[in-house]
């Protein structure tokens, strides 16, 4: 199956959605908190948007006792966040 090359910019292209994923390309794995301080939103707007970009299959999610960490599901999502960085 192809990519959806739409809807993967679509998902990235949104302004909140895409500082969370700016900020996890470090490689470090964050909560939804962290997340949706990095993207000045709510953190009940942060789990839509971690919602949505899971679905997307962008990221993962580990849980750790009672916390969620989310992080870039590889290296290519990230040279792939990079690369549009560059662009714009």
């Amino acid at each position: 199956m192809e990519p959806n090359i739409a809807y993967i910019a679509n998902l990235i292209g949104d302004t909140a959605r895409s500082r969370m994923l700016t900020a996890l390309m470090a490689g470090k794995a964050l909560t939804a908190t962290e997340l949706s301080l990095e993207a000045d939103i709510t953190p009940q707007t942060a789990s839509s948007h971690l919602n949505k970009l899971l679905d997307g299959e962008l990221l993962i999610v580990r849980k750790q006792g009672r916390h969620k960490y989310f992080q870039l599901k590889n290296r290519q999502i990230a040279e792939l966040i990079e690369h549009m960085l560059n662009v714009s």
